[in-house]
């Protein structure tokens, strides 16, 4: 009883929080009125600011120095999960508000669909020895899913009888805090170790079976070499009409300002102080890497958010991008 008043809340909450882009800053004078403002708009002297601040830290790193990071990279995830353990990022309940794709979908499961089509009652001749999640009707898979704080909320929210959700992470120490958690069900989730970058490493899913991927702050993390064929990679797995959603970290953003002289690794390309590596992107370069993928655009949009911190009365820009593309239908 108490898990499903949980549910119940949860979607809830998603229905009522508020999409992005709602609350606009119209009166500078109201600034500290609220935590954060949408679609702010910057000043060409800002723009320039912020190019200026980009251009003075640009210097790379010698190359043996970014090589030392990128052989290390799993190194460097590990020990910050085990450091942040689940402490570190807040669920994020507001997915579902920006990507109703990973709300109930209201549909019968596929085998029944597939019946009702045909007339006739057929047994399903699938079953969950072929792979984790193989008679499920709807396959979501989470790529970079760190603690669960987007796989535990779909899972709380989304009752669907025939969601089966996937989720991977590069981090051992993630992948098995999130097999600890209470709430991780085998019966309806698969947690994985994966490598993204390596593409020649296989998932425990055949090609063409993903209604959905999610890509939340994890792209970023990539060598900025190594995207184009992960990207590739990832679309293969979706069934035609599958969507790919994003969010990640846009060009000048607050973060990228905040990066002292020594911490460029190539351009746009950062090391934090624990060695975890960050990219910034541009809309364009997001559009480039899921149209040479075989992906068409549905929403490719900049997120400029004023936060503020009212006990200090501080203000920090953030930029981010959000995309969804779907994989093209196979033409009838």
């Amino acid at each position: 009883m108490a898990e499903t008043m949980g549910r119940r809340k949860n979607r809830k909450m998603a229905q009522r929080r508020p999409q992005f882009g709602t609350r606009c800053l119209t009166d500078p004078r109201q600034v500290f009125q609220h935590n954060a403002w949408d679609n702010v708009e910057w000043s060409a002297e800002q723009e320039e600011a912020a190019q200026k601040k980009v251009q003075e830290n640009s210097q790379p790193l010698p190359a043996e120095k970014q090589e030392e990071f990128d052989n290390r990279a799993n190194e460097y995830w590990n020990d910050f999960y085990t450091i942040h353990e689940n402490h570190f990022f807040k669920d994020r309940h507001w997915l579902f508000t920006e990507f109703p794709e990973l709300a109930p979908q209201q549909k019968p499961p596929r085998d029944a669909e597939e019946n009702l089509l045909n007339g006739e009652d057929v047994p399903s001749t699938h079953t969950d020895t072929e792979f984790p999640g193989a008679s499920a009707s709807y396959r979501i898979l989470e790529v970079g899913c760190g603690v669960g704080n987007t796989v535990f909320p779909i899972l709380k929210t989304n009752n669907d009888p025939g969601l089966f959700v996937y989720c991977c992470d590069f981090s051992s120490t993630a992948v098995d805090l999130v097999k600890s958690n209470p709430e991780y069900d085998p019966s309806r989730c698969h947690a994985f170790v994966h490598d993204m970058s390596d593409t020649s490493a296989e998932y425990p899913i055949p090609d063409h079976s993903l209604d959905v991927i999610v890509l939340i702050f994890v792209l970023s993390a990539l060598h900025p070499q190594k995207m184009q064929n992960s990207i590739n990679r990832l679309a293969r797995l979706l069934k035609p009409g599958g969507v790919l959603l994003l969010r990640d970290y846009g060009r000048y953003d607050m973060a990228q300002l905040r990066f002292k002289k020594g911490r460029c690794l190539s351009e746009n390309f950062y090391v934090r102080g624990d060695g975890t590596r960050v990219y910034f992107f541009t809309q364009d370069e997001l559009h480039d890497l899921f149209s040479n993928a075989g992906l068409e655009k549905v929403q490719n949009m900049v997120d400029r958010r004023l936060q503020v911190n009212r006990g200090k009365q501080l203000t920090m820009y953030r930029v981010w991008v959000q995309c969804k593309y779907r994989k093209v239908l196979a033409p009838t």
